[in-house]
C-alpha cells in the first residue's frame, strides 16, 4: 500500500511566515517606534514570499517586482543602522533609492543587465557597511552602551552577508548561464536561511539598542558647559576631557541612566563625541562604554556590600538594563560575579567582626 506524500511548504514561505512572527514580536514590545528595522525585516518576509512565488510557482509578476525590492534591501539596511549612528535621519535618504529606480527602469528595458546590477549594489553596501564597522563599536553614538557590542555585532554581521550574497547571486547568475541552473535552487534556499539570521538578529538590534525617545528628562536638560577649546597640546586637551565627563559622572551620577548613549553624553558634557572616545581611548586604553560601565560596577559593589538589595535591584539602580551585561561587566572589571563578591564581601566583614570581638574578650580578660 503506497502512502501517501505528504505536503511540503516550500522553505521560502517558511521564512517569510517567521519573519511576520518576528516582526509582530517587534510591533508588540514597541520597536515599532523606530520604524526603519521593523520596515527592513518587513521586506525580507516579502522578498521570501516572492522569491517562494517566482521559483515553486512561476508567477510572472513575481519576477518583475522581485529585482527591485533586491535593490532596495541594501539600501534599506544601511540607513537603519545609519540611525544608529546618528539621532536624526542622514540627508539626501533619496539617494539611497536611486539603486531601486535603476533596477526598475532596467526590468522594462534591459533585463538581462539587472544581475550584474544588483551584485554591484550588494557588494558597495556590503563593503560601505563593513567601512563603518572597522571605525569600532563607539560610531554607533545613538545605541545605549549596553547594548553597543550587541548592535555592532549586527552591523558587521550584516555587512558581511551583503557581500557573500552579491557573490551568492552571481553564482546563480553563472550557473543560470552555463547550465540548466539544477544548484540555484539549493543556492538561493541557503540565500533566504542566511537572510533569516540576519534578519531576525537585526530585530534584536532594534528592540532594545536605541533609547525610545532622544527626549532629555529635567535632569539631563540642565544646562552644558561651554564647550572645550581645542588644544594643540593633546594630553592637555584629553585631560580636559577626563576631568568634565569625571565630574558629570561623580556630581550627576549620569552613569545611572540605562539609556545612556554617547550622543547624550556628549550634549551633557558640551564635548564633541569623537572628542571623548579619543581622549578615553587615548588615557585608558578602553571605549566609552567600557569605561561607563566601570563606573556602574563600582556603583553596584557598594550597593552589594552596604545594602541588602536584591541582585537585581543593584543592577538596575546600577544603570545597567541587562543582567547578562550586568553579569559580563562585572566580571569583567572584578573577577567575580556580583552574587561571589556580595559572598565574599559578608564573610570579609564577618571575619573582621569576628577578630574585632575576639580582641576585645582578650582585652577584658586581661
Amino acid at each position: 500500500m503506497l502512502e501517501k506524500a505528504m505536503p511540503s511548504i516550500p522553505l521560502p514561505f517558511v521564512v517569510s511566515l517567521v519573519l511576520c512572527l518576528i516582526l509582530l514580536r517587534m510591533i508588540r514590545h514597541g520597536a515599532g517606534k523606530f520604524g526603519l528595522f521593523p520596515l527592513l525585516v518587513a521586506a525580507f518576509a516579502v522578498q521570501a514570499a516572492l522569491s517562494g512565488l517566482n521559483w515553486n510557482f512561476g508567477w510572472q509578476p513575481a519576477r518583475l517586482i522581485q529585482p527591485v525590492l533586491a535593490a532596495l534591501l541594501p539600501a534599506m539596511s544601511f540607513m537603519a543602522f545609519d540611525r544608529l549612528r546618528h539621532s536624526t535621519p542622514a540627508p539626501a535618504v533619496w539617494l539611497h533609492l536611486l539603486p531601486a529606480v535603476v533596477v526598475a527602469v532596467l526590468v522594462a528595458v534591459w533585463r538581462v543587465s539587472i544581475d550584474a546590477v544588483l551584485f554591484v549594489i550588494y557588494l558597495g553596501y556590503g563593503v560601505a557597511m563593513l567601512a563603518v564597522a572597522r571605525q569600532g563599536p563607539g560610531t554607533l553614538s545613538a545605541v545605549r552602551f549596553s547594548d553597543e557590542r550587541m548592535a555592532y555585532r549586527a552591523l558587521v554581521a550584516l555587512g558581511a552577508v551583503l557581500v557573500f550574497t552579491a557573490f551568492l547571486d552571481a553564482s546563480v547568475s553563472v550557473d543560470l548561464f552555463l547550465g540548466e541552473g539544477r544548484q540555484a535552487k539549493l543556492l538561493l534556499t541557503a540565500a533566504s536561511v542566511l537572510w533569516l539570521a540576519v534578519a531576525g538578529y537585526a530585530a534584536t538590534v532594534a528592540g532594545d539598542s536605541r533609547p525610545e525617545t532622544e527626549a532629555l528628562s529635567g535632569e539631563e536638560a540642565a544646562p552644558s558647559p561651554p564647550p572645550l577649546p581645542v588644544d594643540e597640546d593633546t594630553r592637555a586637551a584629553d585631560a580636559a576631557v577626563i576631568g568634565r565627563i569625571e565630574a558629570l559622572m561623580a556630581e550627576k551620577q549620569i552613569y545611572r541612566d540605562p539609556d545612556l548613549t554617547l550622543e547624550r553624553l556628549a550634549r551633557r558634557a558640551g564635548i564633541p563625541a569623537r572628542q571623548i572616545s579619543g581622549a578615553l581611548n587615548r588615557a585608558h586604553g578602553r571605549n566609552v562604554s567600557q569605561v561607563v560601565n566601570e563606573y556602574r560596577v563600582r556603583d553596584a559593589q557598594r550597593r552589594l556590600t552596604q545594602t541588602d538589595e536584591p541582585v537585581t535591584v543593584v543592577m538596575l539602580e546600577s544603570g545597567f538594563g541587562t543582567k547578562s551585561n550586568f553579569n559580563r561587566e562585572f566580571l569583567r572589571v572584578t573577577g567575580m560575579t556580583p552574587s561571589a563578591y556580595r559572598r565574599a564581601s559578608t564573610a570579609d566583614h564577618q571575619a573582621f567582626a569576628d577578630v574585632v570581638t575576639e580582641r576585645g574578650e582578650d582585652s577584658a580578660t586581661s
